[in-house]
């Protein structure tokens, strides 16, 4: 049996664990903000291989989604191929920095099947209702599974357009806090924007369905790990699992979560809107990847952090000096390579293991640099 600590709780796996990264909207290339968390999944996924689990990992696809609808319209293409492309670029940096192909890729357009599916039993079971070919998930209840008073639940949600599209459907909903789980079809309906048949008539997946029903899907009714940034933990992490545990009566649809921290720059949200973004693609034209991605993970998973360049040119001397560190010394097992270990089981925790592998060197740093992706 493996035991992995994360948030502060242990989470025993025996043999195998099922490992879902929250993935993309293919609209746009990759910025340090997407990039953290898919690194930082990645970081987990190795920690358990090291510790001698099969890890399976499932990060979506959420190619039916109104920003990218939006920007495939600007660009003169259909949805699907101009999400091929960006999807094309997406990989291209994980890739670069070192992140492997995960064991299933869903895309949401695949699985319209199977948010029908998930709506009819929502439906089924009280906790959804129909109006005017939309159907709504009563999710009045949602806030407080994550601590949140209402107030301050509407105005985050407000900030991740809890309500979507609502203002197309005339947002007839019962609840301020009820989401689409499918949402009626739009004037643009199979120009610009896609739609599918369903028993309520054409439409499309409401986004936390997408998640919902992909994992449902792909792993059954639960998780050991569900990866995302943080800024997903509400509204999306919250009603995808509620969507999921009230369907199947499984709680909790997650075990663990690792709500990876914000990147900012000069304090404000690393973000398109904010016109902030520092593109993989743009650093490592002057930088080693593995600078890169010893910067992103060289601190508490949780934490969100400001960008500065001048990290850059740290996280390249620190990696240097690490490589360095591995060069002396014998590849015999030692106190220092199980603190190596000891550290990555301990919620993850990179810092200490880099603090083991620079000042002992030799197999521990080796170990470290292996295992965290760096070598």
């Amino acid at each position: 049996m493996t035991v992995l600590r994360v948030a502060g709780r242990a989470v025993p796996v025996v043999g195998r664990a099922r490992m879902y990264v929250c993935g993309i909207t293919p609209y746009d290339t990759t910025h340090l903000g997407h990039a953290a968390t898919f690194v930082w999944g990645d970081v987990a996924a190795r920690a358990l291989r090291h510790a001698g689990v099969d890890v399976e990992v499932c990060r979506n696809v959420t190619d039916v989604d109104d920003v990218l609808d939006a920007a495939a319209a600007r660009a003169g293409s259909r949805f699907d191929s101009f999400a091929a492309v960006q999807q094309f670029r997406f990989d291209r940096d994980m890739a670069v920095l070192g992140v492997r192909r995960p064991t299933h890729e869903p895309r949401a357009h695949n699985h319209v099947a199977q948010v029908v599916a998930l709506g009819e039993a929502l439906l089924e079971v009280g906790a959804a209702y129909e109006r005017r070919g939309t159907v709504w998930f009563r999710g009045a209840h949602v806030p407080a599974r994550v601590g949140l008073a209402a107030d301050r639940a509407r105005a985050m949600a407000e900030e991740v357009e809890l309500a979507a599209g609502n203002a197309a459907l005339g947002d007839d909903r019962d609840d301020p806090f009820d989401v689409a789980v499918w949402r009626v079809a739009g004037p643009g309906a199979g120009t610009s924007e896609p739609a599918w048949p369903s028993p309520w008539g054409e439409g499309r997946p409401g986004w936390h369905a997408e998640c919902a029903a992909m994992a449902l899907t792909t792993f059954g009714p639960s998780l050991d790990l569900h990866v995302g940034g943080k800024d997903l933990q509400f509204p999306h992490h919250a009603y995808e699992a509620s969507m999921v545990e009230t369907v199947t009566g499984v709680r909790p649809f997650a075990r663990a979560w690792l709500h990876v921290g914000t990147v900012h720059v000069a304090g404000e949200k690393m973000a398109k809107s904010a016109g902030n973004l520092v593109l993989v693609s743009d650093v490592v034209e002057r930088y080693p990847p593995a600078a890169l991605r010893l910067l992103l993970i060289d601190r508490p998973w949780a934490q969100p952090w400001d960008f500065e360049p001048a990290a850059l040119e740290r996280a390249a001397a620190r990696l240097e000096r690490l490589y360095a560190a591995a060069a002396r010394g014998t590849d015999e097992m030692s106190a220092a390579t199980r603190a190596v270990s000891v550290a990555l089981a301990a919620d993850l925790d990179v810092p200490a293991a880099l603090a083991v592998a620079e000042t002992d060197g030799g197999a521990a740093a080796r170990l470290a640099l292996s295992v965290l992706g760096l070598a």
